[in-house]
This record gives C-alpha cells, sequence and structure tokens, in this order.
C-alpha cells in the first residue's frame, strides 16, 4: 500500500502564486512540473467511502465538474478545449484551479468529477492533490470519477486516488482496432486499455467505465463488433458508445472537407447502434441514456444530474457553471467583469466522459444535431456561466484576484421548460410527469402536447401514467425529435 500524507497537499497547494506567466508556456527542465509532491510521500488518514449503488432514480443536488485542460497529444477528433501538456508548469494551473474550488467553501456537492483533457497527463502527485481537495467536498458515499487515458495510469496514481476518494475511473478507450486508434490519434494500444483496466481492479476499484467510438470513416460493422466484445470481456460496469462527428476546428473536419476523409454511410451508422444496443443488453449493460449503457446500480450519477438538469459547478478553463449556485467571494461574482453574451459551446461539465468523451462523438445520426441540445446538454439554472477555454487569461485572472473571464447566458423560464423536457428525453426513463411538475412548476403533457402527439402517432413516443418516453425505433433519430421541444409552440 502507498501511503500519503495530506499536510504535504495543503503546504505546497500554492508555491508560484508570483511566478510568471511564462510558467505555463511550454518549458523544459528539471524544475518543470515541481508543484505537488510525489504520489509516493503523501499520505491520507482516511479513505471515503464508496458510492452506494442505486438503480437511476431521479437524482438530487448539486454536482461539482473539474476541467484539467492538458492532455499528452491532441487528438485528431477532439473538439474540447485542450493543450498538450508536454514542458508546461501544470502546477501552477491546478493551483488556479484549487482557488477557484475554495470559492465554493460550504457547498457539499453530490457528485464529483475530474475530466478533460486528460486528467492523468498531470503529474501523479498534482492530481493526488486535486482529488483530495474535491473529495473534501463532497457528501458522504457520493460518486467521484476520474477520467484516464489507458497506458496513463500506474500503481501509485490509482491507489492515492483512491485513498483520496475516488470510487469511479473511465477510460478513454474508443477502440480496440490499432489502425483505428492510429487514425483517432489516441496514444494508446489496444493492450494498454486490457492492462489498465485490471490494474485499476487489482487496486481496488469495482466501479469501472469505457468509452468507445463507432461509425469511424473506413470501419465496417465487423470491425465494431469487435471492439465492443473486447470492451465486454474485460467486465466493465459501464459502457458509453458514441457516434463520431467531426467537430468544427479538428483535424478530423479539416480532413472531411479536403476529402481525405469521409463520414460512413447513415444505414452503417445505424445498424452498428442498432446492434449496440441488443448487444450490451444482452450482456447485462441496461441503456440508461441514448448512448450510455449500465449495470443495475452502475449508471453514472454524476451524469444522470445533468440529464436531470439540476445545478452543477465547473472548475476550470471552459468549464461550465449553472448561475444558481454561485461562488462566495471575488472570483465569481456576477456583473464583475464577465461578458455576456451566446456561449461558445465550451460548457464543458456537460461533455464529461460519459456524455461525450473528447467532444468528437455526439448523441445520434452520426452527426451534430442542427439544434444545439440534443448533442450537448444545457442546464437551465437562471443562467450559463462558461468560464473562457484559454488558460493564460484565466490563471492571470484568479491569481490577481480578479473576476474569471467568462461568459454568460441568460435561461429564461421558458427555456428552463424546454431544456429540462429535452435533458430528461434523453434518458430511457424519459420525463417523470411528477419530478417536471414539482421542478417547473409546470405539467409537460400540456406544455409539449403537440410534439407529444405529433411522435405518439408516428410511434416514437409512448405516453405512460407517470412518464414520457422515446420509444425504441426513436432512438437512433433522437436528434431531430428532441429539437421539435427546444421551444415552446
Amino acid at each position: 500500500m502507498v501511503e500519503y500524507d495530506s499536510s504535504l497537499i495543503e503546504a505546497d497547494r500554492f508555491p508560484n502564486r508570483d511566478a510568471p506567466l511564462s510558467g505555463l508556456a511550454p518549458q523544459v527542465g528539471p524544475d518543470a512540473d515541481r508543484r505537488m509532491p510525489d504520489a509516493g510521500t503523501v499520505r491520507l488518514d482516511a479513505t471515503r467511502p464508496h458510492a452506494s449503488r442505486r438503480s437511476d432514480p431521479e437524482p438530487d443536488g448539486t454536482g461539482l465538474y473539474v476541467h484539467v485542460p492538458f492532455c499528452r497529444s491532441k487528438c485528431r477528433y477532439c473538439g474540447f478545449y485542450s493543450v498538450p501538456v508536454a514542458g508546461r508548469h501544470t502546477g501552477r494551473l491546478v493551483d488556479c484551479l484549487l482557488r477557484e474550488l475554495d470559492q465554493y467553501d460550504g457547498i457539499e456537492f453530490t457528485t464529483g468529477y475530474i475530466g478533460g483533457g486528460s486528467p492523468t497527463a498531470l503529474p501523479a502527485g498534482q492530481l493526488i492533490g486535486l482529488a483530495c481537495q474535491v473529495a473534501q467536498r463532497l457528501v458522504s458515499g457520493a460518486e467521484f470519477t476520474v477520467e484516464c487515458n489507458p497506458g496513463q495510469v500506474e500503481p501509485g496514481l490509482l491507489e492515492g486516488l483512491r485513498q483520496a476518494g475516488v470510487n469511479r475511473l473511465s477510460f478513454g478507450a474508443q477502440s480496440f482496432h490499432p489502425a483505428e486508434l492510429e487514425l483517432l490519434g489516441r496514444g494508446h494500444r489496444a493492450e494498454d486499455i486490457r492492462s489498465s483496466v485490471d490494474l485499476a481492479r487489482r487496486v481496488g476499484y469495482d466501479n469501472l467505465g469505457l468509452d468507445l467510438i463507432f461509425a469511424l470513416p473506413g470501419s465496417s460493422l465487423t470491425d465494431w463488433q469487435y471492439s465492443v466484445a473486447a470492451a465486454l470481456d474485460l467486465g466493465v460496469q459501464h459502457i458509453s458508445a458514441y457516434s463520431l462527428s467531426f467537430e468544427p476546428g479538428t483535424v478530423f473536419d479539416a480532413w472531411r472537407r479536403s476529402g481525405r476523409l469521409s463520414a460512413v454511410e447513415e444505414d452503417l451508422d445505424r445498424a452498428m447502434y442498432d446492434w449496440t444496443i441488443e448487444r450490451l443488453g444482452q450482456a447485462g449493460l441496461r441503456q440508461y441514456e441514448i448512448s450510455n449503457f449500465a449495470r443495475v446500480g452502475c449508471e453514472c450519477r454524476h451524469n444522470l444530474g445533468y440529464w436531470a438538469n439540476q445545478p452543477y459547478v465547473g472548475i476550470g478553463p471552459g468549464a461550465a457553471s449553472s448561475a444558481g449556485i454561485l461562488p462566495v467571494s471575488g472570483l465569481g461574482v456576477p456583473n464583475a467583469g464577465f461578458c455576456v453574451g451566446e456561449p461558445r459551446g465550451m460548457g464543458v461539465p456537460a461533455m464529461t466522459a460519459d456524455t461525450d468523451h473528447g467532444q468528437g462523438a455526439q448523441g445520434r445520426d452520426g452527426r451534430a444535431p442542427s439544434c444545439s441540445w440534443a448533442g450537448r446538454p444545457c442546464h437551465g439554472q437562471g443562467a450559463r456561466v462558461t468560464n473562457n477555454p484559454e488558460i493564460e487569461s484565466y490563471v492571470i485572472a484568479v491569481e490577481n484576484g480578479a473576476p474569471i473571464p467568462r461568459e454568460v447566458q441568460p435561461v429564461n423560464a421558458a427555456d428552463t421548460l424546454c431544456e429540462t423536457a429535452v435533458l430528461n428525453l434523453r434518458r430511457r426513463a424519459g420525463i417523470d410527469l411528477a419530478t417536471f411538475a414539482r421542478q417547473t412548476g409546470h405539467d409537460a403533457l400540456r406544455t409539449f402536447a403537440g410534439p407529444i402527439q405529433r411522435y405518439r402517432d408516428l410511434g416514437l413516443i409512448e405516453v405512460t401514467p407517470g412518464a414520457v418516453r422515446l420509444t425504441a425505433p426513436a432512438l437512433p433519430i433522437a436528434d431531430s425529435i428532441l429539437c421539435d421541444f427546444a421551444a415552446l409552440e
């Protein structure tokens, strides 16, 4: 067992307050990244309890998402805000994440999630220290997830995270085919996926998830079936399966526009998706959201909070928060230097690994939906507040106690109604009518009578005494259907 001393983490939290901003630029040398203690020198006095296993009830409370905008290298399909970590002083950014997190002292979060980018691109001591600080703000027994890249984990890191309170890991596998991993620009091999999952299980984790992407250019149904079979062989508790989308500004998007890549045919995309639902169901992984499958009790509760339109806080460059949960001091006071306008689509918490790892894989239809809601959940809590996706300006603001540069988009009552309906309908459970009425003060059947009746007549929506949900035939075209709930008729 690796022992950790939490006092060392606190003592080393802010060692670089006066360091020049150039510390965030690429830099090499023996002093790079010496901000937090090594994984083997930190001791925790106690571990937090594992999350209790509950099967997909309506979540309640506030979620916490921390965005680590570093990765080993940028994947060709990835549209998230992240930068290569090589030579960067990551400790200075981690210090600022912790300072921003301090603005929410007093809030007990019901779920925690550290995503990216790739959190495991950080030095082990820094990631463990960050996890310790997040864990202190979670209620007892909370689900606490960290995203991991296969091949970027080792025993000391995983044990340190487990002792800090992390009880769920999500691995960005994407494929088990060497050629597909190379095409995607992933830095790992299929064997790295297997060894990382095996290591996590040996360390003591019993809630593990994998992300997979289908409909890759040049792929066949047989190729996809191979990756799914390989994932099932690992016996993980959760699988997210997404159709590739070509995100603006990515290498894949440029290659598609130049004719170097082409999207797969729609019929093949749908065949892959339909087969996935059937095969994962046979293996005991219940589909609980359009693109997410889990064993009973292992659904990602953090993301269930998004789909229930519950409040959340996002920490870090590019992270988004609901304005109903405001910081208690200077770094986030509304109207103190905020930029108000349309969001940039960088609401990171809505795209954690189990919802859209890498933002190059979206809901359905094999492409980005014409309506932004279907593929990227938005959250109606009075406003959406999004930190600008730019590390240097974020660090300057935090270190100087100034307002973090961010954008605020007001969300009115009608927006909240529509967003709650759209998000709820992504779940296989659909809209719980009693919860919707309690949350919004409105009757969903009356508010959305037009689209409900229209799609019910087509056999794409079913209404039960307590819920409204998409039928199985609706799932492959869900994006189009959900856009009809995005505005009141």
